[in-house]
């Protein structure tokens, strides 16, 4: 039996009007953020009170697009007759997203946990040259790293935080024993003071 003419335009027309009826899912961009899922690759914010200045992230680049600046201070002896020390500090540390592939390796093999991953994707430029990134805008996008998933309840504690509980313990104790030995110390005193001669 040969098709009834119109009958497709008739099947186009009913899903159209079925779909008028139902809730739109696109969701209007610039109106209405997305909602990033948690591991989100956006920018890489940098931490730098943590960088050592060790410069694996730069080297380990597959890109080489970060670019790192440092010089050498001479710090003095902590005790007397001590020798002075040298350490790095960190000039410019700048991230040319215009390179960047999003690997992660960088985060990855930095030692310190200076680099971190934030979910932060509205960084458009109109020029291409204004895609590299300086420390303070890096530093700008450390603050929107989301907080790290908790740890499975049925988990062993990390050895880090073992460590500076049992620590934190220890001088607890301490300081409570010393308060404890400073408040009976007066209290000797006065109780053969107030006592019958």
């Amino acid at each position: 039996m040969p098709p009834i003419p119109g009958s497709g335009l008739a099947k186009g027309l009913a899903v159209t009007l079925r779909t008028m009826t139902k809730k739109t899912v696109t969701a209007q961009y610039p109106d209405t953020q997305p909602e990033l899922p948690p591991r989100s690759r956006g920018v890489i914010g940098l931490f730098e009170e943590n960088c050592t200045v060790c410069m694996l992230c730069a080297r380990e680049c597959p890109d080489w697009c970060i670019y790192i600046d440092s010089h050498k201070e001479t710090v003095p002896p902590v005790a007397p007759g001590g020798r002075e020390r040298s350490r790095n500090v960190l000039d410019r540390f700048a991230i040319d997203f215009s390179l960047c592939m999003y690997c992660g390796i960088c985060i990855e093999v930095c030692p310190f946990d200076a680099l971190f991953w934030s979910p932060e994707f509205e960084y458009a430029e109109t020029d291409i040259h204004e895609l590299t990134h300086e420390r303070d805008k890096l530093r700008e996008w450390m603050w929107t790293v989301p907080e790290p998933p908790a740890l499975d309840p049925g988990a062993e504690e990390p050895k880090e935080i073992a460590a500076a509980r049992k620590t934190a313990d220890k001088l607890a104790a301490q300081q409570a024993q010393e308060a404890q030995q400073a408040q009976q110390a007066p209290q000797a005193p006065q109780s053969e003071e107030g006592g019958t001669p």
